[in-house]
């Protein structure tokens, strides 16, 4: 997503280890995409801004892996502690449910840097509206002053008497 910058867009292409272009887009002010990876290795992800080479822009983006990556010191309390046989609720639904909770808040502070970084680029665009809307606004108070003074000193001349007097 493009938070700041002039005209809030950007080209983007993603290509696979092997050079595959699995994405190109053009000035797009932001995107989401999901890639399955198909191939090993380094996967080229290229934010392109030659379009508008005077003006820089500000992108946020996030990468997020869905596939769980396994802790090696992660399973072993599951062999370690023995369940008792009267307890109605076994181990391994005690870390389905704490796996399940672990999802959920991964995916809410997603959504919430989602937001965040829509915040942030609604906050830069309203800064730059603010400062033009002061330069202007600035600008108009000087040609208002300089209309009120260029209108005392016409009205005044209108009462000046340029005969001369002859005494």
């Amino acid at each position: 997503q493009v938070i700041g910058g002039a005209g809030l867009d950007i080209d983007f292409s993603l290509e696979s280890p092997t050079g595959v272009l699995l994405i190109n887009e053009y000035r797009k002010s932001d995107g989401v995409h999901t890639i399955e990876p198909t191939e090993a290795g380094d996967y080229k992800l290229c934010f392109d801004n030659s379009f508008s080479t005077i003006s820089e822009k500000l992108v946020f983006f996030e990468l997020i892996f869905d596939s769980p990556q396994e802790d090696e010191d992660g399973d072993n309390w599951a062999e370690v502690v023995e369940p008792e046989e009267m307890l109605d609720m076994k181990i391994e639904d005690i870390k389905e449910s704490i796996e399940t909770m672990k999802n959920r808040l991964e995916r809410s502070i997603q959504m919430q840097t989602l937001l965040r970084a829509f915040e942030a680029r609604d906050r830069n665009l309203q800064e730059s509206n603010m400062s033009r809307v002061n330069f202007w606004s600035a600008v108009n108070l000087g040609v208002l002053v300089v209309v009120a003074f260029l209108q005392v000193y016409m009205l005044k001349s209108l009462f000046e008497d340029k005969r001369q007097v002859r005494t």
